[in-house]
């Protein structure tokens, strides 16, 4: 790969200051980079995001980093992350800071140059991420990316300090690490702020500014093996920090399934109660008899609750998944429920007064069973109506 000199020996009058200053065409890779996380941003406001924070599952659906997702084949979530942001002010910090010190060092290092170390330095701190978190936070935001094009920046000031005014050299080096060190100490103090992606974006965005270092000027030091070495230590980083990584608590495409499923089920449990409200006023229609009435039970009601029971039986979820309880209590409630409302058939069909009021009793407790409550004395559940003990007219 050719490093073509930022500038050339009868221009070394050119200060790295000059360099932060210019028109944003000199630098369309922090322009579009920029934009890219305004969009997204907006995008997320559009479907459901809020100003200031973002509900997880929002979050989750534009790509942010969380363990069990990443980890169960979504790596992709890795790059996606770096543009997600939790709310209005988590993306201006981080848009001021791209702005403030990505210009520079797209400009030192190229476009393509800077866009490798952005990108990769952000993925590799988001492994860092998950490494420190495992599976208890949702992670994203731009970052750890910024961190590491910090990271090639002080790289690139030291290896060019001979060529480089001293105080220009104090002055940008040192605000580089004391803004790199601050952030770090705020996250020491701020709950929220993800140290792990900026400590290994930091890193791996120095690793990557080495070997991707661009000479400033033909008197700039020969490369050497030490570029050789940085990348090979990049990739070793990264190869270490993916096998390091625990497996994942529980499988989230099987965690999505059951969410699925969980949100039909409870939209067919409330069709099935209007079905059973509509059972109950058909039970003052001249002529309806106790048959009719078992037969409607039967097919519109039990038999539902059985197949919501067997769909919901069928999902294959590990106990630590967050909707494993939730699932084991709506399949108790479903097989309470179909159990219930098939006994309470039966007892139309026998005629038996007590069997249907045991039978309406089971079909109350249900909901409060099925979690392990006591039934309320109180409530709309309209399985309470013992009009079906009287034989109809």
């Amino acid at each position: 790969m050719s490093n073509p000199p930022i500038a050339s020996s009868t221009n070394a009058a050119l200060t790295v200051s000059d360099l932060m200053r210019g028109r944003w065409a000199l630098t369309p890779a922090t322009a579009a980079l920029l934009a890219g996380n305004l969009a997204v941003f907006a995008a997320m406001l559009a479907n459901g995001a809020g100003l200031w924070h973002s509900p997880n599952d929002v979050q989750l659906a534009w790509g942010a980093n969380f363990g069990p997702a990443t980890r169960d084949g979504e790596w992709w979530r890795l790059g996606a992350a770096m543009f997600v942001h939790f709310g209005l002010v988590h993306l201006a910090v981080n848009m001021w800071a791209l702005w403030d010190g990505c210009r520079l060092v797209e400009r030192l290092y190229g476009h393509a140059r800077f866009l490798a170390i952005y990108g990769a330095g952000g993925m590799a701190g988001n492994l860092f991420s998950l490494l420190a978190h495992g599976d208890r936070a949702v992670s994203g935001g731009a970052s750890g990316a910024i961190f590491s094009a910090y990271g090639a920046l002080l790289v690139w000031l030291w290896r060019e300090r001979r060529q480089i005014h001293p105080v220009e050299f104090r002055w940008l080096f040192g605000g580089a690490a004391a803004f790199a060190a601050a952030t770090i100490a705020m996250g020491l103090l701020i709950p929220g702020i993800d140290n792990a992606a900026h400590l290994g974006g930091l890193l791996c965005g120095a690793l990557a500014g080495r070997a991707l270092a661009r000479p400033m000027s033909a008197r700039s030091p020969a490369p050497g093996p030490a570029r050789w070495a940085a990348a090979a230590a990049l990739l070793g980083v990264v190869v270490a920090l993916v096998a390091a990584l625990p497996a994942p608590e529980y499988r989230w495409d099987e965690e999505q399934k059951a969410r699925t499923e969980i949100r039909e089920f409870l939209a067919d449990d409330r069709r099935i109660v209007e079905r059973w409200r509509t059972i109950i006023e058909t039970r003052n229609v001249p002529g309806v008899t106790f048959e009719e009435l078992a037969a409607r039970i039967e097919s519109d009601v039990a038999s539902e609750y059985r197949d919501s029971f067997e769909q919901l039986s069928a999902l294959n979820l590990d106990p630590a998944a967050p909707s494993a309880n939730a699932l084991e209590i709506l399949k108790r409630y479903a097989r309470m429920r179909g159990d219930a409302s098939h006994a309470l058939a039966e007892a139309l069909l026998q005629n038996d007064p007590q069997r249907i009021r045991e039978a309406l009793e089971a079909l109350r407790r249900a909901p409060y069973a099925a979690q392990g409550d006591t039934p309320q004395r109180s409530g709309g559940d309209p399985v309470k109506d013992e009009s079906l003990i009287t034989p109809p007219s």
